[in-house]
């Protein structure tokens, strides 16, 4: 990177409309990279801000930051990403996207029913969830579509 093709982390941040602080962290973690010039600044290639758009978009597909890291670490260091690299990353998105939805679907169709949670407190418990026996099956919300059912994981 040469000093005038560069950003510091403000511009990538005010570009990317991201905070400074989570550009740091997700140099830390290794999802982008930064140089630092003879002040010790950072300073970021242009081609950060697509790997900071690839990696806000793939969080809200619900993949992990471990997945990012790992889908991220097949993408080209010497060239810029073409958009047939982009297209082979977002094919890893699809399932999980399909799965999000018919979730999100699921859940939108059914929130004035039961959703399984266990709680007993209203009337038709007694009648979907008898003696709260689906709470056998675990813990959360049980007749939740399994895709909102994942545990948090911290």
């Amino acid at each position: 990177m040469t000093a005038t093709a560069t950003m510091s982390v403000g511009q990538i941040a005010e570009r990317s409309g991201l905070a400074p602080s989570r550009i740091r962290y997700y140099e830390r973690e290794g999802l982008i990279a930064a140089e630092r010039n003879e002040g010790g600044h950072r300073r970021f290639a242009p081609i950060t801000l697509r790997r900071l758009a690839f990696i806000r978009a793939a969080q809200h597909v619900g993949l992990s930051l471990d997945e990012i890291r790992e889908v991220l670490a097949t993408l080209p260091e010497q060239r810029t990403p073409t958009t047939e690299d982009w297209t082979r990353l977002s094919q890893h998105w699809r399932t999980r996207l399909d799965e999000e939805i018919a979730a999100l679907v699921a859940l939108r169709d059914g929130l004035d029913g039961c959703i399984g949670c266990g709680c007993l407190s209203l009337e038709r418990c007694g009648i979907a969830n008898p003696g709260d026996s689906v709470a056998r099956q675990g813990s959360g919300a049980r007749f939740l579509p399994r895709r909102l059912r994942e545990p948090d994981v911290p």
